[in-house]
């Protein structure tokens, strides 16, 4: 157990670009995903009337495209994160998600601030 505890603590002082490369290298080491599993809806009835569809209450905002102005992008995507200024600067340089499982107020209020600083993000 002495070992499990010293990688846990290990863990704790990673910077989420660390975390996010280690669950990556994971993903493909053991070919599973660490994504949470979906159910999937059986379908309805022959004769039956589909239900309407839900509409959508988190959003994941994505960067598409940092545009000509970068630092002002890393700062405005540091408002929003509690991320430090190497790993904001590694998630605008590699087109990352922002937040995940927002609110449709919040992603459209980050969308609005990256366009704001030159940038160009999605909500999807």
């Amino acid at each position: 157990m002495a070992d499990i505890a010293k990688f846990i603590e290990e863990i704790k002082g990673m910077t989420v670009v660390e975390l996010n490369e280690l669950v990556k290298a994971l993903e493909e080491e053991f070919g599973v995903s660490a994504a949470a599993p979906v159910a999937v809806a059986a379908a309805p009835a022959a004769g039956a009337a589909a239900p309407a569809e839900e509409e959508k209450t988190e959003f994941n905002v994505k960067l598409k495209d940092i545009g000509a102005k970068k630092i002002e992008v890393i700062k405005a995507v540091r408002e929003f994160t509690s991320l430090g200024l190497a790993e904001a600067k590694a998630l605008v340089e590699s087109l990352g998600t922002i937040k995940e499982g927002v609110n449709k107020e919040e992603a459209e209020k980050i969308v609005a601030r990256m366009k704001e600083a030159g940038a160009t993000a999605v909500m999807e």
